[in-house]
């Protein structure tokens, strides 16, 4: 199964960036406009609708980040790692698997954490 998503801002901040797919599109907007409180609602609307869907649950991580909630960022990550492994599309020309997007959320995340102490 493959999932276009399409990121809204550079690579370095992969992980806590939006993911676009066509049930968030109106969320990565938000995500990319600072409106992380109607994001969330929108995709927590959606993951009742779609559980488990990797896009949503990266997008939702990345307004956790975005709003300092670590710890429930890092359980989106780790829920998208216990499922299977999907294939993405971040750009036209680039792929990455939903595993790499949460695996490399979990390490900013570490990084950030270790950094504050």
């Amino acid at each position: 199964m493959r999932i276009a998503i399409v990121l809204l801002a550079a690579a370095p901040l992969l992980a806590a960036l939006p993911a676009q797919a066509q049930d968030s599109a109106v969320a990565s907007t938000q995500i990319a406009q600072g409106d992380f409180a109607q994001a969330e609602s929108k995709l927590l609307a959606e993951l009742r609708i779609h559980p488990g869907r990797p896009e949503l649950l990266l997008n939702l991580a990345a307004v956790y980040v975005k709003t300092g909630r670590v710890d429930a960022a890092r359980g989106l990550y780790t829920k998208v790692l216990s499922t299977d492994d999907v294939l993405m599309d971040l750009s036209v020309d680039r792929t990455a698997g939903s595993h790499a997007l949460a695996q490399s959320g979990l390490r900013r995340l570490d990084t950030v954490q270790f950094s504050a102490r």
